[in-house]
């Protein structure tokens, strides 16, 4: 999917495609058939600088996606 890129998800909004880098706290991510809501990033990850942890803090669930900042991901708008 090219930056300019998205899917439809009916009510819920549009998916597009972005950089790692610019996802934002707050932002509803889907990414390896995960959907869920960043809470926090950690970065740098596991003490590399081109890592990152995108991570979902909820009382129903912890999540955490590694990720590099060079990859891409989709967040919903």
């Amino acid at each position: 999917m090219s930056d300019d890129e998205t899917t439809d998800t009916g009510a819920g909004g549009l998916w597009v495609e972005v950089a790692v880098g610019d996802v934002r706290i707050g932002d509803r991510v889907r990414a390896r058939g995960a959907e869920f809501t960043v809470a926090r990033i950690d970065h740098p990850f596991l003490g590399r600088d081109e890592m990152v942890c995108l991570i979902e803090d909820t009382p129903q669930r912890w999540h955490a996606y590694p990720a590099v900042l060079g990859g891409d991901v989709e967040v919903q708008s």
